[in-house]
């Protein structure tokens, strides 16, 4: 048994986990992101500079950025392999709450192992340490309770083996999977204890393919082929899974057509006669037109989060019933609806073996490929417009920038078949959800973070997905609110060489909480950037200068090369420009703030005030509790 410090034992252990899936088998943590403070510096930092042949280590600028680095390194990776990342005691610690909430709300795996403060108390109190009076116990750390699937501190060496244990058991479980925080206090990570051979050994963690209940899936398949007119509801869940396969190939057996999810957008590939696209809050008319007409709704791998639902308005069939495929058992249960705990691609080809022989209602099917061609030919004419052709006069824009369709576009033709689009805040993600037209039959092209939708993920988050997937060319489509929020990783991508082309959309302000507060009669406050008058935000957003800021001039005095397009013309330019480099390239274009893509039958549940002394807010009060008499609790039971 050798005589190993706390951090020395964890980041040889760490080294040495991998996964297995299908008998294919990889490296569990692919290594540490981290930033030495005290609290780590002589403990893991010491561990990680020893060891850094077994784990390698690489260094944010940002806390909360390194875990989305992981997170994106974990999505891409279908949550097979994912990064640990280290940091101080104190604000450092702290500053990855954030990151921590992104993972665990988007069931994505990463470990997190902040330092904490002395095990033995004896200089307490130390420095940027929190005191509570009536309990000695705490610490900062304890902010990562209610956001990880799992938390431990590490309080003696000992105790390091069962905790380092038990977190990769939850990091590789499906079900329970999300950020894992191992809180080190500063002391233990430095002393010393005999570590048993065993622990340090190499370890498999195989990830098993949970078969359906077969009378679970005896009901599903009954319920399915009582249906009229059904529809499946793709989620996150198939492609995590690598079941888009399987999900073509029930679709082509039963005939029945696939409405997605944010996170399962591109399950089918859009040029399929059944791909109904996006549905939901912010879906197509394609995927909300059926959705509102459905009697049986199989949802597989999605957790029924507001905007799929578009707040419990999307589905109206009195006696709509639901199949939840999932590996959750929580999510499963969703919507009063018949739970078949599973993984995706077998439930899949299971179903499809149950239902041999059955196809869906004739009309029924034709009506989806129309609607699905329809929305083709919607989404061509809405990438062909310019800001002149959808902007209302009654805007004050003076110009008329591409608008963000038009630039979707552009980043859609250039992906291809094999890149990936990665984003998550602003107005970006609906409108990529609406108009990305899906080509990569593995599902993997598009990457939007929406179960967090958190400012700031996109650059650390295609950091993430280019070091998964060093063979695709990843556009990170970013607005200057989220870049403003978190530009440090540009750094990162630049020490590190990683070729990203991040498109930085500027449309002067935070363009998709404008476009909200104008439609619940707000006109947009405080979404402009504008200097104040009289130390306050002004009331009309036309009445001052926009803010002189050049987030070109910034990207590249962070040692990206920076291309300024004005043009569409220029983008497309850009972007073919831009692919094969050995570092981030940023493509700066304006976009039109006011030339939004339009709803598509959808409704969001966004409160308006009830009473106010604006005719503008009164009017959308009675526009919401129009929308809102459509709101439906889904109670009818699978076994009725």
């Amino acid at each position: 048994m050798p005589r190993l410090t706390v951090a020395q034992a964890l980041v040889r252990f760490l080294a040495a986990q991998e996964t297995e899936r299908d008998g294919r088998r990889e490296r569990l943590i692919a290594g540490c992101y981290g930033i030495f403070g005290h609290g780590n510096v002589a403990g893991l930092g010491q561990a990680l500079h020893q060891h850094r042949d077994l784990l390698p280590y690489h260094p944010a600028r940002n806390e909360q950025g390194m875990v989305h680095i992981a997170a994106g390194y974990a999505r891409q990776k279908n949550r097979l392999s994912t990064f640990a990342c280290t940091t101080s005691v104190g604000p450092g610690a702290t500053n990855m709450v954030t990151g921590a909430a992104l993972a665990t709300i988007n069931r994505l795996p990463v470990l997190l192992l902040p330092g904490d403060t002395f095990a033995t108390r004896t200089p307490h109190p130390v420095l940027q340490m929190l005191e509570v009076p009536h309990d000695a116990t705490v610490s900062v750390n304890d902010c990562f309770r209610p956001v990880s699937r799992y938390y431990e501190r590490v309080e003696r060496p000992e105790q390091l083996i069962p905790a380092a244990l038990e977190a990769m058991r939850v990091l590789t479980d499906p079900a329970e999977t999300g950020a894992v925080t191992l809180a080190m206090p500063e002391d233990v990570q430095a002393e010393a204890f005999e570590v048993p051979d065993a622990f340090l050994e190499p370890r498999v963690w195989t990830v098993y393919r949970q078969p359906p209940a077969p009378e679970a899936l005896r009901r599903a398949a009954e319920l399915v082929r009582g249906a009229r007119r059904p529809l499946i509801v793709a989620g996150g869940g198939v492609i995590y899974s690598g079941a888009t396969a399987a999900l073509r190939e029930f679709v082509d057996a039963t005939g029945i057509p696939v409405g997605e999810t944010m996170a399962g957008r591109g399950a089918l590939v859009s040029e399929h006669p059944l791909s109904l696209g996006a549905v939901g809050a912010t879906g197509g008319t394609a995927a909300n037109r059926l959705a509102r007409e459905a009697d049986a709704v199989i949802g597989i791998g999605t957790r029924w989060g507001d905007f799929t639902t578009a707040s419990h308005t999307a589905f109206q069939d009195p006696d709509v019933r639901f199949v939840n495929v999932n590996v959750a058992a929580f999510d499963a249960g969703k919507q009063s609806g018949l739970p078949v705990l599973a993984d995706a691609r077998v439930a899949l080809e299971e179903l499809r073996a149950a239902l041999a022989g059955w196809r869906v209602d004739g009309e029924w099917e034709r009506r989806a490929t129309s609607e699905s061609a329809a929305w083709g030919e919607e989404v061509a004419r809405v990438q062909s417009l310019d800001g002149d052709d959808v902007v209302p006069p009654t805007h004050p824009q003076t110009t008329s920038p591409p608008t963000q369709a038009q630039i979707i576009k552009e980043i859609n033709d250039a992906a291809g078949e094999t890149g990936v689009v990665v984003c998550a805040a602003g107005s970006a993600p609906g409108d990529l959800h609406k108009l990305w037209r899906a080509r990569d039959p593995d599902g993997k092209g598009y990457h939007v973070e929406y179960g967090y939708s958190c400012m700031g993920y996109e650059i650390p988050g295609g950091i993430g997905v280019k070091l998964a997937a060093p063979e695709r060319e990843v556009y990170v489509m970013i607005g200057d609110g989220s870049y403003l929020m978190l530009p440090g990783e540009l750094v990162s991508a630049v020490a590190q060489r990683v070729p990203l082309v991040i498109v930085l959309v500027d449309n002067h302000g935070y363009a998709s909480i404008g476009a909200l507060s104008r439609s619940v009669g707000s006109s947009g406050f405080g979404t402009l950037y504008r200097f104040s008058e009289n130390g306050s935000v002004p009331l009309d957003p036309a009445s001052t200068e926009v803010l002189p800021l050049d987030l070109a001039a910034n990207a590249e005095s962070l040692g990206a090369r920076v291309v300024r397009a004005r043009t569409i013309a220029e983008l497309r330019e850009a972007l073919a420009g831009a692919r094969g480099g050995d570092g981030p390239v940023v493509i700066h274009i304006e976009a039109d703030r006011y030339a939004g893509v339009p709803s598509y039958e959808s409704w969001w549940d966004v409160p308006v005030a009830e009473v106010s002394d604006e005719e503008s807010v009164r009017a959308a009060r009675e526009g919401y509790e129009r929308a809102h008499a459509d709101q439906r609790q889904y109670l009818r039971s699978t076994h009725e």
